[in-house]
């Protein structure tokens, strides 16, 4: 996507500590297997505002925040905290969206068995104009499918926060 190296870094730093909120999350509802109840839903959500609250006295990764804060707000307005859409949505955000779900797809899980990469791309794709950035799945699709296609599932994982 040619952006800079001072972005990537950025971004780095932002899917790394994305996810930091679950400290706050019950394991009885990020072990659950099946369906969440709205209650639980209503909790999990909550992850990325708690991630905020402990990365925020941190100068350093203020730049990273949006990352933390929007990961699950969609491209159609549907997703949370804030339910922003488009533009809205930090292109950091977009990004770390798009690898975020990708890796979540294709790894074990204490619930389920990780898919196959095939499978994760078409739900990736399927998700283009609601869940995600149609811009940004072009470029991880181009990553994916190119020289990198043989890549073992845990390679393009790791891959993933690199598509820029």
């Amino acid at each position: 996507m040619g952006l800079p190296p001072k972005e990537l870094d950025i971004i780095r730093r932002g899917c790394l500590l994305h996810d930091v909120g679950k400290i706050g999350t019950p394991v009885s509802i990020l072990d659950k297997v099946g369906r969440l109840t709205p209650e639980e839903t209503k909790i999990m959500q909550e992850h990325v505002t708690i991630g905020r609250r402990i990365l925020e006295p941190i100068p350093g990764l203020a730049e990273s925040m949006p990352i933390v804060l929007q990961h699950h707000e969609w491209i159609n307005g549907g997703g949370y905290p804030f339910g922003l859409a488009g533009e809205e949505i930090h292109l950091h955000s977009r990004i770390a969206a798009v690898a975020d779900c990708f890796d979540a797809l294709v790894s074990d899980r204490p619930y389920r068995k990780g898919m196959p990469v095939d499978r994760a791309m078409q739900i990736i794709r399927e998700g283009i104009g609601t869940q995600f950035d149609p811009k940004i799945v072009e470029v991880f699709e181009r990553i994916a499918s190119g020289e990198n296609a043989a890549l073992k599932k845990e390679e393009l994982g790791r891959l993933a926060i690199t598509i820029t």
